[in-house]
C-alpha cells in the first residue's frame, strides 16, 4: 500500500467495506465521501485551517484555470514521457499540488497517461477536496510536505512546482533512480509586475540545488510573455511571495495599467535519485 500512518509511521492497510485506512496500532483515517484521504493529525496542525486560505486558493484555480501557465504544463508532461519508467504503473506524486492543476495536465497530456497512478498531496483540506472532485482517478491526501505519509521507495517520479519539502523525505519516498522534476523562477519571471513594486528588480538565480544523492539529468528554461486582464492580473500577484508588498495606490496602479504584458520565466530541472 501507498501509505504509512502518519503518528506512528506503520503501514496503513485499506478497510474495504468503509474504505477507510488503519494500522496495526489501530490508528484510524476515513475516506472522505469525495474521495480524498485526510492523514493531517491535529496534533500535527499549526492552525485550525493550514495552508492557503480560500482567497488564495480561489485567484490560483482562476489563473491557471485560464490557461496562462498552461505552455508549461505540457513542457512537463513532454519531460515526464521522455523519461518514462519503464515500471507499469509509474507512480507519480505532486507535492503542493493545490486544487490538482498540473495533475489534470499531466493526465491530458501524457502518452498512455491510463499507465500512471497519479497521486497528490496538499496541507490545505479545501483544496484537496477541489482536486479530488475533479480527478476522480487520481489519488489525493491531505498532509504535509514535511513528513510525507508514504511508504518508503514507492515512487517513479515527483513533481515540485514552487513547493516546499523535505529532501530527506523526497529521498525516502522515491526509488532508487527514481525522478524529481522540479519548476523554479528564471531570472526575469513575472518582471513587469515586480516593477510596480519594487524600486529595482533583481534577476532571479537560475542555479537549482538539488537534493543530496540527487544527479541533474537534464534543465531547460521556458520564457514566453502573458497579458491577463485585469482579474486575473490581480490573481496572479494574489499567488507570488511578494503580494504583500502591494498595497494601495500600487495595487490600483497594476490593476489598471492597460494592456500590461508580462514575462514568465521557468525553469524546469530533472534530477535522477542515486541513494
Amino acid at each position: 500500500m501507498p501509505y504509512i500512518c502518519p503518528i506512528c509511521q506503520s503501514p496503513l492497510i485499506q478497510h474495504i467495506p468503509s474504505k477507510g485506512y488503519y494500522c496495526a496500532n489501530k490508528h484510524h483515517f476515513d475516506m472522505a465521501k469525495e474521495g480524498y484521504l485526510n492523514l493531517l493529525p491535529v496534533q500535527h496542525k499549526k492552525s485550525k485551517e493550514p495552508g492557503d486560505s480560500r482567497a488564495m486558493m480561489r485567484s490560483r484555480r482562476n489563473f491557471l484555470e485560464s490557461g496562462f501557465y498552461l505552455p508549461m504544463a505540457k513542457e512537463i508532461a513532454k519531460m515526464i514521457d521522455k523519461n518514462r519508467s519503464q515500471t507499469t504503473p509509474m507512480h507519480i506524486l505532486d507535492m503542493g499540488c493545490g486544487e490538482g492543476y498540473y495533475s489534470r495536465q499531466i493526465e491530458t497530456f501524457c502518452q498512455n497517461s491510463a499507465d500512471l497512478d497519479l497521486h497528490g498531496i496538499d496541507i490545505a483540506k479545501n483544496a484537496i477536496f477541489a482536486a479530488a472532485k475533479k480527478q476522480e482517478n487520481a489519488h489525493f491526501i491531505v498532509a504535509s510536505n514535511k513528513q510525507l505519509p508514504y511508504s518508503t521507495d514507492f515512487f517513479d517520479l515527483i513533481l515540485r512546482v514552487y513547493a516546499p519539502s523535505n529532501d530527506k523525505e523526497v529521498s525516502r519516498i522515491l526509488k532508487h533512480e527514481g525522478l524529481l522534476l522540479t519548476v523554479t523562477p528564471g531570472p526575469r519571471h513575472l518582471w513587469q509586475l515586480k516593477e510596480f513594486i519594487y524600486k529595482k528588480v533583481n534577476e532571479h538565480d537560475i542555479s537549482v540545488d538539488l537534493p543530496e544523492g540527487f544527479e541533474k539529468i537534464e534543465s531547460q528554461q521556458l520564457s514566453y510573455t502573458i497579458q491577463p486582464d485585469q482579474d486575473n492580473r490581480m490573481a496572479l500577484l494574489q499567488m507570488t511571495p511578494f503580494a504583500w508588498r502591494a498595497k494601495g495606490e500600487t495595487l490600483n496602479n497594476i490593476q489598471r495599467a492597460k494592456g500590461l504584458e508580462i514575462e514568465t520565466d521557468f525553469i524546469l530541472t530533472l534530477g535522477r535519485c542515486i541513494k
